[in-house]
């Protein structure tokens, strides 16, 4: 299979430009912070983890650490105030921040509603606190872009009730909020992934290569940089006419039925 490389020949459209990124210290958001500082945003890796977010800006050029609990309207508000009175507004905001993802133990009539009090928090509501915080910035700016961070656990069952809900949950208020948006110049989408390759499965490498080979149809997870060029897609002006869409990015699984063929073949 072709390799990821990162882009040698950038055409720097975002120049000028400010980015808010919540849950930038590590994973998806850090990447995303590089492609998009790369491209030439000032970028704000905003994090609940404020000395990881401040490892990872400490990297990048012209990257500011912000701590920032998506949980808390306060904390958000705070560091939107941060954009427009350090960088004049803010241009780009990517809601990647969710909650930490822990399996279910034991069957759904026992589940605690821990679990779905967390997710709808922080992965659904905190996305929504930021937006709403931002939202008069990103219109100001003449070129707001949203861009929604979703899974694939949102459109097919993957398992986890309550992640799954709150990812569906972000994806009809992208729809909702890019029409409430547009008249205003600002674009919302979302990207949907599949699996990535992240903190999450460190010691489980040999899981993820079984994935790729036996589920994937271009024959591998995803790296945290194929979901940030999709971000930095949508939120560029090469992505002008497009509001209110949910881009999947997950190497096909959604569109190809690999068991299925790859039973056929082994008749």
């Amino acid at each position: 299979m072709t390799e990821l490389t990162e882009p040698t020949d950038l055409t720097g459209r975002f120049q000028g430009h400010t980015a808010l990124i919540t849950g930038a210290a590590r994973g998806i958001g850090a990447a995303t912070a590089r492609r998009l500082a790369a491209e030439g945003a000032a970028v704000l890796v905003a994090d609940v983890d404020g000395e990881a977010a401040e490892a990872t800006a400490a990297g990048i050029p012209r990257a500011v650490a912000l701590p920032c609990d998506v949980g808390d309207r306060r904390s958000v508000e705070a560091a939107v105030a941060y954009a427009a009175e350090h960088h004049g507004g803010l241009d780009v905001l990517v809601n990647n921040a969710l909650a930490r993802v822990v399996p279910a133990d034991g069957p759904f009539e026992d589940e605690p509603d821990d679990p779905w009090t967390q997710n709808l928090a922080v992965t659904l509501m905190g996305a929504v606190r930021c937006a709403r915080a931002a939202l008069p910035l990103l219109a100001a700016s003449g070129r707001g872009a949203i861009v929604n961070i979703g899974s694939v656990n949102a459109e097919q069952d993957f398992g986890g009730h309550a992640y799954s809900a709150a990812k569906a949950g972000l994806g009809s208020f992208t729809r909702t909020l890019a029409g409430e948006a547009a008249p205003r110049g600002v674009r919302v989408n979302q990207i949907n992934p599949g699996t990535v390759a992240t903190r999450a499965w460190e010691g489980r490498e040999d899981e993820l290569e079984a994935l790729g080979r036996r589920v994937y149809p271009l024959g591998r997870v995803g790296r945290p940089e194929d979901i940030a060029a999709a971000v930095a897609f949508l939120a560029s002006a090469d992505a002008a006419w497009i509001t209110g869409t949910t881009l999947r990015v997950d190497g096909g699984l959604l569109a190809v039925n690999t068991g299925f063929r790859l039973a056929r073949e082994e008749r």
